[in-house]
C-alpha cells in the first residue's frame, strides 16, 4: 500500500499544486477586519478538503475570533495511535505591496519556487499533510487515527486557541501532534525540531525627578534615570554573557552527551551566523556552541529603550524617566512565573536608592522539549531517511510556538515539529516562496510517516 500511495501522489502532483494555488488566492489575513469574509472562505475551503479526502465529523467551530476547522478519522481502531495534525489557514499581511515581483495572492511559479503569501507559512505545509493523507486513504485504510486542528489566528498569537483547547479536551485527545509549521535546514538537509524556548517579556521603567530637568543645573546632583537604567541592564550579564538574575540557572537542564552530539552534527558553522547577521563577531557563553546557545540556553535581551529627548538637534535635558523592553527566552523547567520573581529580586538588590522602578510583566510562554524516542519523532525520522536518503538533523529552535505549549499544558500532548519551508523562504516578507521539489519530497515523507506508525 505504501508504494500505491506514493504513486498516487506522484500522478496527482499537478492537481495538488493547482489546489495549493487555489487556497493561496484567498487573502486570509487574520489581523485585518476587512478580510473577515476571506477568513471564513479559507476555513470553508479547508473543511471541504477534509471532507473530500474522507475525513469524518468535519466542523467549522467558532471561537472568540476566527474559527477552528476540525475533522477526524478514527476507524483505525483503539490499538492504533491517534495523531493530531495541526495547521493554520491565516497569513500575514502582504505589505509592502510594491516590493512584490508578482501579486501576493496570485501564486506564481518561477524556476523551482512558488511565490505567494502563505506559500511557506503555512498553507503549503497544510496542503502537504492533506495530500499525504489523501494518498494514503486512496491506497487503502489509513493505518492511524487522525484528528485535524486547523486554526485561523496563529499569525495574531493564537489568541483564542488556548480556551478552545481547554474547552474541547476530549475531542482533541491524541497521542501526539504533527505540527508542520516549521522547516528544514536546506533542500538536501532534512530536519526535525525537538525543542522550543519559552518567553518572559517585561517592561521596566525607572523614575527619578518629578519632571524633566535642565541638565546644566541639576546634572551631577541628580541620578539620571537613563543612566541608572543602563547600569541596571549592564549588570544583568557578566563579562562572559552569563545572566546574573538570582537563581536564573537553578532549573536549567544540563545537556546530555547525546544532545551535545546532536548539536555538534548540525551543519551550522560560526561563519554562517556572521554572514546572516552582518555582525563583526559572535557573542555569548564561551562554554557552549552557537547552536547550543540558540536552542538550549536561556537568554536575556533588551528589545527597546526610550528616554529623554530623541528628536533632531540638541536639548540639554535630564529626563524624568527611562524605559526598557526586556525579554527572556526560557528553556525546559524554567517558567515565566519564576523569572518574574528573579527579575524583581535582582532589581531590589541592585537598584540605587536615588531612583524608583516599576516592572510590568507583559506576556510569556513555557518551553517545550520532545525526546528523540517519541513515537512521532521516530516515525518521521525514518520517513525522512527513506525520502532523502540520510538521517535528519535534530534542531532546537530559539523561538516560541503557542500551540505547542498549549497542547502540552491542557492535553499532555507533545508536538513533532517539522515542515518543508527553507531558511530563505521569506515568510512574513515580500516574495514569500515555497521550494516545490522540497514540498513534493515532504508529501512523500508524510506518506512514509503514516505507514511508519503501524
Amino acid at each position: 500500500m505504501l508504494q500505491k500511495a506514493l504513486e498516487f501522489a506522484s500522478q496527482n502532483n499537478e492537481r495538488f499544486l493547482a489546489e495549493l494555488k487555489e487556497v493561496l488566492a484567498i487573502p486570509s489575513i487574520s489581523t485585518d477586519p476587512e478580510h473577515k469574509a476571506d477568513m471564513q472562505k479559507a476555513a470553508e475551503w479547508m473543511a471541504a478538503q477534509l471532507r473530500t479526502i474522507g475525513m469524518n465529523n468535519v466542523q467549522i467551530m467558532p471561537t472568540g475570533g476566527h474559527p477552528v476547522v476540525y475533522g477526524d478519522w478514527m476507524d483505525a481502531g483503539k490499538s492504533a495511535p491517534t495523531v493530531m495534525i495541526y495547521g493554520h489557514y491565516d497569513v500575514q499581511p502582504a505589505d509592502p505591496l510594491e516590493l512584490w515581483q508578482t501579486p501576493p495572492f496570485e501564486a506564481t511559479v518561477r524556476g523551482e519556487n512558488l511565490f505567494a503569501r502563505g506559500s511557506a507559512d503555512m498553507k503549503g505545509q497544510v496542503i502537504a499533510s492533506l495530500k499525504a493523507a489523501e494518498s494514503v486513504m486512496y491506497a487503502g485504510d489509513m493505518p492511524v487515527n487522525l484528528k485535524w486542528l486547523i486554526e485561523g489566528e496563529e499569525e495574531i498569537g493564537s489568541e483564542h486557541l488556548d480556551n478552545f483547547i481547554k474547552n474541547h479536551k476530549e475531542l482533541l485527545k491524541a497521542d501526539f501532534c504533527l505540527n508542520a509549521d516549521a522547516g528544514i535546514l536546506a533542500p538536501d538537509k532534512p530536519s526535525i525540531t525537538t525543542g522550543l524556548r519559552g518567553l518572559a517579556y517585561f517592561e521596566l521603567k525607572v523614575y527619578g525627578p518629578k519632571k524633566d530637568l535642565h541638565s546644566g543645573l541639576y546634572g551631577g546632583a541628580v541620578h539620571n534615570p537613563a543612566q541608572a537604567l543602563a547600569e541596571l541592564i549592564a549588570g544583568m550579564h557578566d563579562k562572559n554573557g552569563k545572566i546574573t538574575l538570582p537563581g536564573f540557572y537553578d532549573k536549567v537542564r544540563k545537556l546530555s552527551k547525546k544532545e551535545r552530539e546532536d548539536f555538534a552534527r548540525l551543519p551550522l558553522p560560526n561563519k554562517l551566523y556572521i554572514e546572516q547577521t552582518g555582525v563583526p563577531a559572535l557573542w555569548g557563553e564561551p562554554n557552549f556552541t552557537v547552536p547550543e546557545r540558540l536552542g538550549a540556553r536561556p537568554t536575556l535581551e533588551v528589545n527597546g529603550l526610550l528616554s529623554g529627548f530623541t528628536g533632531p538637534g540638541s536639548k540639554t535635558v535630564l529626563p524624568a524617566w527611562a524605559m526598557a523592553k526586556i525579554s527572556c527566552r526560557l528553556v525546559p523547567d524554567q517558567t515565566p512565573e519564576e523569572t518574574i520573581k528573579q527579575m524583581k529580586k535582582y532589581l531590589k538588590e541592585n537598584a540605587p536608592k536615588d531612583i524608583t522602578w516599576e516592572l510590568t510583566y507583559l506576556h510569556g510562554a513555557g518551553a517545550a522539549l520532545v525526546g528523540s524516542d517519541n513515537i512521532g519523532i521516530v516515525a518521521l525520522s525514518k520517513a525522512m531517511q527513506s525520502v532523502w536518503g540520510r538521517k535528519p538533523y535534530f534542531l532546537r529552535e530559539g523561538g516560541s510556538i503557542g500551540v505547542v505549549v498549549q497542547l502540552q499544558k491542557h492535553l499532555g500532548v507533545d508536538s513533532v515539529l517539522s515542515g518543508f519551508g527553507l531558511p530563505d523562504c521569506d515568510a512574513h516578507s515580500p516574495n514569500e516562496k515555497l521550494h516545490l521539489p522540497t514540498w513534493t519530497k515532504g508529501i512523500d515523507a508524510f506518506i512514509h510517516f503514516f505507514y511508519n506508525l503501524k
